[in-house]
């Protein structure tokens, strides 16, 4: 992602569950430490959806305060995981698809190339 975000490299983990929007920054700390078994201030994003799935909140630790995201679709809905307990990890491209409204499921890491190599 770029912009005012969290970083690319960052280890992102998507609730697959919707939660109760009312929540803001700690209410959500909170639901991750309580209910998911994570440290909110670990630099991990988590990801939150309502139950319309036309908006999504994340939280992450960015090295100085706790930081909250939201977004909301103007049409259409953010493609989700189905619905089970628990968190599920998703990469920094998938994230940016799922907040871009597309299909994240469709995004994959890219593969090293191999250079071939000339015999001598």
């Amino acid at each position: 992602m770029t912009g005012p975000g969290p970083a690319g490299a960052t280890r992102v983990l998507v609730a697959t569950r919707p939660v109760d929007f009312r929540k803001g920054m700690d209410g959500l700390a909170a639901l991750v430490t309580a209910q998911l078994g994570g440290d909110p201030f670990s630099g991990v994003v988590y990801v939150f959806r309502a139950k319309k799935a036309d908006r999504v909140k994340l939280i992450w630790w960015d090295g100085t305060g706790l930081c909250l995201m939201a977004k909301k679709l103007e049409a259409g809905a953010f493609s989700w995981p189905s619905v089970h307990d628990g968190m599920m990890r998703v990469t920094a491209a998938q994230l940016g698809a799922l907040l871009e409204g597309l299909d994240w499921r469709r995004v994959h890491q890219a593969r090293r190339t191999r250079v071939p190599q000339i015999a001598g």
